[in-house]
């Protein structure tokens, strides 16, 4: 890809380390000229991430977690796919009468003492409910379990929690859902790329060396996942690494003047940047990622509800999926199914 299909703020210069590396590693020698094997921004503003049709299906989704901004990008998504977006959430604080407004549309929410009961008149009033969980990492299997108890499909955006716990449950109970916490589309593409590379070429980078750096939001307080599968997948090709030797940027005044995150996006970026250096030091590779804002997300996960209702509505036999088999069923599928190493319901450990 051509550097000037770029946003400048892109384009790693190549006669000097980019703002990232002084960060990283300011004794790195300059003479050393990366090669970028990728190297993409996405903005909400400079570009719309496969931007969401009108759905030509229309089903009740309640997304839980709309006091959080993740939450809300993703009710004011499915709003703008034509999905009927139910007025009520959930929220492990109890605040009677709180509110909040998306589009036209006032949603209420409910503590933790009124949510089983509420839940159960939701699902009598709306019986092809799909739910979108952005909640916390600590509220990831006490969810799981209230859907898994209703029987009602969901899509886990949430990270963290117990993963292990969390397939088990909804395996236990055989409940429809996606559980993938990378939701964007285009890094899920990405990222079975790396599946298919670690796959085919073991042992590739044997003896190279690896720096990592993630920059997000100061509020998240989690190691990135999709860093964590990238890592993996380096570690499949040979390359030695301690997840613990990740370098996380949280701190604004660094995000700015060292990783060049735009200052609108302080609130909401996820910067990734993997640097690949030989044993001899006369080689190096770099692979980046950035990400201004939620909207890639929120439309991955709205992609994700109506494949999933459409899953519910064939009685499908497989109950569990992930980002790619949604993938598989979209417009990247000749991508996806170029290599059959990576199983459907395979997970990456994003």
């Amino acid at each position: 890809m051509s550097s000037s299909l770029l946003p400048q703020s892109a384009v790693s210069p190549r006669g000097d380390l980019s703002p990232q590396w002084r960060l990283l590693s300011p004794q790195r020698s300059q003479l050393i000229r990366p090669i970028s094997i990728m190297c993409a921004q996405t903005t909400e503003s400079s570009q719309k991430s496969v931007a969401i049709a009108s759905s030509s299906v229309s089903f009740p989704i309640l997304v839980n977690g709309c006091t959080g901004k993740m939450g809300k990008a993703v009710a004011e998504a499915a709003v703008s796919a034509g999905l009927q977006l139910v007025p009520v959430s959930f929220s492990s604080q109890s605040r009677p009468g709180r509110t909040v407004q998306v589009g036209s549309k006032e949603i209420q929410i409910h503590g933790p003492t009124e949510r089983d009961y509420v839940f159960a008149s939701i699902i009598d009033e709306f019986p092809d409910l799909v739910v979108v969980d952005y909640t916390v990492p600590d509220s990831v299997n006490d969810n799981a379990e209230l859907y898994c108890k209703f029987g009602v499909p969901f899509v886990m955006g949430t990270t963290g929690g117990d993963r292990q716990l969390l397939h088990k449950t909804v395996q236990d109970a055989n409940v429809y859902a996606v559980i993938s916490p990378q939701m964007g589309k285009q890094v899920v593409a990405f990222l079975a790329a790396m599946e298919i590379m670690a796959e085919q070429f073991p042992g590739a980078f044997s003896g190279y060396s690896l720096q990592v750096m993630e920059s997000h939001q100061a509020n998240k307080v989690d190691t990135s996942g999709t860093a964590k599968a990238v890592i993996s997948c380096f570690q499949k090709l040979g390359v030695s690494f301690d997840l613990d030797q990740i370098q996380q940027i949280r701190d604004p005044k660094n995000q700015l003047e060292m990783v060049g995150v735009p200052e609108e996006h302080l609130s909401g970026h996820a910067f990734h940047l993997y640097h690949l250096t030989s044993p001899d030091q006369t080689v190096s590779f770099e692979f980046q990622h950035n990400v201004c804002g939620r909207s890639i997300y929120a439309e991955g996960s709205i992609d994700a509800a109506i494949f999933l209702f459409k899953k519910v509505q064939s009685k499908a036999d497989q109950r569990i999926y992930n980002m790619i088999d949604v993938l598989r069923e979209d417009d990247l599928e000749p991508f996806l199914t170029v290599n059959q190493s990576i199983p459907s319901n395979s997970d990456l450990n994003y």
